[in-house]
């Protein structure tokens, strides 16, 4: 890398052609592979080295496998079950767990430690040890997201290479080990301070960051790099769709919530009709995730049908309003002389 700059991963926004021109501009392009299977995995990782000789980061989900409480998921399809009629259409019947975390997904073990990605991030805690073990034999280089101290002496004592540290204001889903654990909600400034002095990996600092002013920010309260993600939605070769484009220009921008009612883990999104909609309802109410993205993702495909795009998962962070639209490779050139100047 000549820049410290990561582009964050964002399973289903980011792309191939996305990691490819931030690599090649010198900064660190990401994927996202927790939300497909192996095979489809595979294939990112094959048309992100199709595109780049330089290095890039492959990011997973390693959280604990679903637990399904019928009882709660039926009274959950009941609750959405009005804003599906006012598209014309019904909620699933059922709802299933339609990803599968790393830590029990032997297959995708298999294609990483054949296809040897430079580098491997992960979110919502650890893979096995024997998982680690390998990769660190494959000679694959290994991040994962802390929000706090513990998770990130967690990560040391693994053996990984170094910690993103995620701050409270980052869009998207909380990295939290236990979701259902007291969140201290640290700023990302707290918790880089923390955590460089705390610990002896390398620290990257995310949430909130969106210029070379904010990177230089970080850089100065000794994080090794900066992971942004918000500021890479708007860029041409994201998968965003144009009602996730046209929210993150919008009024929505300087609202953005933490909410579980999308997905069933807390994750920041721009204030839409979704998180409206989950206004006073208890975290208990909400099935486990990823079991509740099975019918979030099922009410924004009745919808945008319809032309409203209020119910997506349009993961944001507190930076948002700061957001700029041009080609990927630009931005992170933007970025750079905007780093320049504020060390200048």
């Amino acid at each position: 890398m000549r820049l410290p700059i990561i582009q964050a991963p964002m399973a289903g926004i980011s792309s191939p052609e996305m990691a490819a021109a931030v690599s090649d501009a010198g900064a660190l392009g990401s994927i996202g592979i927790g939300s497909v299977a192996a095979e489809r995995a595979g294939a990112m990782i094959a048309a992100v080295r199709a595109r780049t000789d330089a290095p890039f980061n492959v990011n997973l989900f390693c959280h604990a496998p679903a637990e399904s409480d019928p009882a709660v998921e039926r009274t959950w399809i009941a609750r959405l079950q009005p804003s599906f009629a006012a598209f014309g259409a019904a909620p699933p019947p059922v709802l299933s767990e339609i990803y599968r975390s790393f830590t029990a997904d032997q297959e995708m073990l298999a294609m990483l430690l054949q296809l040897r990605p430079p580098i491997l991030s992960f979110h919502f805690g650890l893979p096995t040890p024997a998982a680690i073990e390998a990769l660190r034999s494959a000679g694959i280089r290994t991040l994962a997201t802390a929000t706090n101290i513990d998770e990130a002496r967690q990560i040391e004592a693994a053996g990984l290479d170094a910690i993103v540290a995620q701050g409270w204001e980052a869009g998207g889903h909380r990295g939290s080990f236990d979701p259902d654990a007291l969140d201290d909600e640290l700023g990302t400034v707290a918790l880089t301070r923390l955590l460089v002095r705390e610990v002896r990996l390398p620290v990257i600092a995310a949430g909130g960051i969106m210029d070379g002013a904010g990177i230089a920010a970080m850089l100065k309260l000794g994080a090794a790099a900066v992971q942004l993600g918000t500021v890479f939605v708007a860029c041409n070769e994201s998968l965003a769709d144009e009602g996730y484009r046209k929210a993150l220009a919008g009024v929505g921008a300087w609202h953005t919530v933490m909410t579980r009612v999308i997905s069933g883990r807390p994750a920041r999104c721009l204030a839409n009709r979704f998180t409206a909609l989950g206004r006073g309802v208890p975290e208990s109410a909400v099935p486990d995730y990823p079991i509740a993205y099975d019918i979030g993702k099922a009410l924004h495909s009745a919808a945008s049908a319809h032309g409203e795009f209020g119910f997506g998962a349009q993961w944001a962070g507190q930076g948002a309003p700061l957001a700029r639209r041009m080609g990927a490779a630009a931005l992170v050139a933007t970025l750079a002389q905007e780093l320049e100047e504020a060390f200048s």
